[in-house]
């Protein structure tokens, strides 16, 4: 299966199809092993497309030299179903997840680039026993800059692009212009600006583009970097060498290797950037060994407890509390298992869950605060998601005092959330009001947090 003139392949390998919940995602597969390589493309993708460019298929073939190669389009892209709104970091490490499942990957080397690195970075920290390694090109980890990130747009920068693509998406005039900065060498080639033209049509919509531009310029990973535990391999160009340095100072095990004659965006569109980062990845695969269960996670942690539960059962007695508690407890393991929550621990009236996605964790506790107020009772509920120690198949550690505290600091039928976890929910459509900054008992510093209204 090489390229050939004219710009197609000789054998396009076959579409398949992942469920993800109810969504379809289409996925191929390339080469044979023996490590599973999954190509997280950014933001855009189009399977059909991508072997209609030689460049990108030698790149693809490439990977693939390396073991087997699953390459899939995001929900809402490509050849996946469309789906309303923007599927959010959380949704897409679902649909990873889901197209490992279905061809039986235990394990595999996530390989991505610019904004496609943060749901990477996010799958290796939550999924430390699926990830052998972790390949990320130009990483990004905030859409916009702070003190210590001062390489992201500002957010009137952001605001002008979003005009753009809401106005020009997928016309040929903005699209010449996106290539100035994506592909400079490739900017003035008519053939090469017939297929992005036709490559940005097939992945997006005008109403996608916007929204998923809207979602990158939200979206904020750095909390998460220290977390990721898996060897990781950093290339970067030289105009990104600030952003690849953030993530090589916060991720523990990491390589750093600069693409010299990079230009643009992509690896793939010159001789000698193509064979450095073919080189590099080689190199890495080869010392890539498959992880045992590891001894941290990421996880998000959710704690409950009723408002006034000394009160409440003094009014109703000793059974009365009882048969209140167990109705309560009742609707809490329910929607615990529809939003695939795993408990850990129930003391009186209070639960502490942990779950693999933050927008799951907020939404349950929604539910339960809405749903016990028929029982004439109110919950209060706090989330944080951070690095936990699995200890005995529990999560332990500061994570888990954290988020503790932020429960405590919450009101009746109030859900409070941490900094972090409303980074990561960029595009999930959930709402929030600033708290304010808190002091939280025996925990270092002031923390910023955000009640959810919505």
């Amino acid at each position: 299966m090489a390229p050939v003139p004219g710009g197609v392949v000789n054998s396009v390998p076959e579409v398949h199809y992942a469920r993800s919940g109810e969504v379809s995602i289409a996925y191929q597969i390339i080469g044979e092993g023996p490590v599973d390589i999954v190509f997280a493309r950014g933001f855009t993708g189009d399977l059909l497309s991508t072997w209609e460019q030689p460049l990108l298929a030698r790149h693809v073939l490439g990977l693939a030299e390396h073991g087997r190669l699953l390459m899939l389009d995001k929900r809402g892209t490509g050849l996946s179903d469309r789906v309303a709104g923007v599927p959010t970091l959380e949704t897409r490490m679902d649909d990873l997840r889901a197209v490992m499942d279905a061809v039986g990957s235990e394990q595999a080397m996530l390989w991505s680039g610019q904004e496609g690195t943060r749901m990477a970075t996010l799958f290796a920290a939550t999924y430390p026993e699926r990830t052998t390694g972790l390949v990320v090109l130009d990483p990004s980890a905030k859409g916009l800059p702070t003190a210590d990130y001062p390489w992201a747009p500002t957010e009137g920068a952001w605001k002008e692009t979003l005009r753009e693509v809401r106005e020009g998406w997928g016309t040929r005039t903005f699209l010449e212009k996106l290539l100035r900065t994506m592909a400079p060498t490739m900017a003035d080639d008519e053939g090469f600006q017939d297929w992005f033209v036709t490559h940005m049509r097939r992945s997006l919509s005008p109403g996608a583009a916007t929204a998923f531009y809207r979602m990158m310029m939200d979206a904020d990973v750095a909390e998460v970097l220290p977390a990721v535990r898996v060897p990781t391999l950093i290339l970067f160009s030289p105009a990104h060498r600030g952003p690849a340095e953030y993530f090589d100072r916060r991720i523990p095990n990491t390589q750093l290797v600069e693409l010299a004659t990079m230009q643009g965006d992509f690896t793939w569109l010159d001789d000698l950037t193509h064979e450095a980062t073919m080189r590099a990845v080689g190199s890495f695969v080869e010392h890539l060994t498959r992880r045992e269960q590891p001894d941290t996670i990421l996880s998000t942690v959710l704690f409950t407890d009723i408002v006034g539960s000394t009160e409440k059962q003094a009014a109703l007695g000793d059974r009365g509390w009882k048969e209140l508690v167990q109705r309560h407890h009742a609707i809490v393991r329910d929607k615990l298992s529809r939003f695939r929550g795993s408990e850990n621990d129930t003391a009186g009236d209070g639960f502490y869950a942990t779950f693999d996605g933050p927008a799951r964790a907020i939404r349950c506790a929604l539910e339960v605060a809405q749903r016990v107020r028929d029982l004439g009772i109110e919950i209060r509920a706090g989330i944080h998601t951070g690095e936990c120690e699995v200890i005995e198949g529990k999560c332990g550690g500061l994570t888990v005092s954290i988020g503790a505290r932020v429960a405590a600091s919450a009101g009746p039928s109030e859900v409070r959330v941490s900094q972090t976890v409303k980074d990561l929910v960029a595009g999930s459509g959930l709402a929030f009001e600033d708290a304010g900054e808190h002091e939280l008992k025996g925990v270092p510093d002031r923390w910023r947090l955000y009640r959810v209204t919505g």
